[in-house]
């Protein structure tokens, strides 16, 4: 297993996140033996990083990090959680939390304290070795930076009390209200990131990692293989990894990817069969160069599976566009929505108000000979408009 040092801690390059446990059926409760039986066997081949969340597995996911890693020496491995602001609202001066997905219906808490004291219980420790803000982005951002509310204050002085040794914060974030909520805090020492080949331009993970490792923040990445869609990427794609690393699988390609950058803690993977944990636990075990060759094959299988608008932000196209519009920010939402209409490409779409969604665009053109890109704003935003009006 690699190991990589932070802050006097030797943790585990593989981490297991605990979003996607082996279930009974369909949608339906966890298999806590097998899930156990993988958390072990995780354990006892070197993975020491457990992640979980409030709401992960319908709330069962701290649970079952409790009855399988409980029998190990608790300074043996580190335990990551995560405060639920993304799906919470402030009624009355109390704190709702509301899940559909995961059938947590109106849970109503005094405090965060109540929250985080709630999940020491059910995950049986004393303190979290890391502990996160979940989601910071611009639906939480105002509530997460809501000085009367003092959650980052009361979390401040939780790991000044020793029941948090790291805080950190998740994020799917603009990279524009990333940077802003990082201006404005200095007291994080990671932040989790969604990375992977294809996000690196479609999301620009690439743009945010540099950001982050400017700031001397190390990145915990999460989806580094998309929800499983790297790992089965379609038969051109697999065509052309195979004929450069046949020994490769897909998903092995893309840790390969993320072990090649330097400013990586975690990579955290959702294992739910044993075949999963056998295989990433054979590819974080050894060390492969990551060649150039490598790079511009990951760089021609992205570009064969999502089009990407080569947008720079560089905004000359704002200035001139009689509507207003965010047209990078549009272009940004676009990419991730042509690939995947995800809930990642719903919440993008959702963020602008009806006058400033791609079909207020009244196709005039006078962005066009700004664009350095050459990108043709009209007929992009038109296509956008017309995924839009299909779902």
């Amino acid at each position: 297993m690699n190991y990589v040092d932070f802050k006097n801690l030797k943790i585990s390059k593989l981490g297991f996140g605990a979003m996607r446990l082996p279930v009974t059926e369909e949608g339906g409760p966890l298999d806590e033996e097998k899930a156990i039986e993988l958390l072990q066997y995780a354990y006892e081949n070197g993975v020491n990083y457990f992640d979980a969340a409030y709401f992960y597995h319908k709330g069962e996911s701290e649970g079952i990090l409790r009855k399988a890693l409980s029998k190990y020496p608790r300074e043996t491995w580190y335990l990551a959680d995560k405060l639920p602001g993304n799906f919470m609202e402030v009624e009355d001066g109390k704190l709702k939390i509301e899940v559909g997905f995961a059938n947590i219906e109106g849970e109503i808490f005094n405090n965060c304290a109540e929250i985080f004291e709630l999940q020491l219980k059910r995950c049986g420790v004393e303190y979290f070795d890391f502990y996160l803000l979940h989601n910071v982005c611009e639906d939480t951002y105002d509530l997460y930076t809501d000085e009367k509310l003092g959650f980052i204050d009361y979390l401040l002085s939780e790991k000044k009390n020793g029941r948090i040794r790291h805080l950190g914060f998740s994020t799917h974030a603009e990279y524009e209200t990333l940077e802003k909520f990082l201006n404005k805090y200095d007291c994080f020492e990671f932040v989790q990131l969604q990375m992977n080949y294809l996000d690196w331009t479609l999301q620009e993970a690439g743009k945010k990692y540099e950001l982050l490792t400017s700031r001397g923040l190390p990145v915990v990445v999460m989806e580094p293989i998309r929800g499983g869609k790297l790992a089965s990427p379609g038969k051109a794609a697999v065509g052309m990894l195979k004929s450069v690393r046949p020994e490769y699988s897909p998903a092995q390609w893309s840790f390969r990817h993320l072990l090649s950058l330097p400013n990586i803690l975690v990579i955290l993977s959702g294992m739910s069969n044993m075949q999963q944990l056998k295989e990433n636990l054979d590819t974080f075990s050894t060390d492969v160069p990551f060649t150039q060759t490598d790079k511009d094959t990951l760089d021609k299988v992205a570009e064969s599976m999502a089009a990407f608008v080569p947008c720079t932000s560089c905004r000359y196209c704002c200035d001139v566009c009689p509507k207003a519009l965010d047209i990078p920010a549009l272009i940004s939402a676009y990419n991730e929505a042509a690939f995947e209409f995800s809930w990642i490409a719903e919440d993008m779409v959702a963020k602008f108000s009806e006058d400033k969604k791609p079909g207020a665009c009244i196709r005039c053109g006078a962005c066009m000979p700004l664009c350095p890109q050459n990108i043709d704003i009209p007929e992009i935003l038109h296509k956008f408009a017309a995924i839009i009006e299909s779902k």
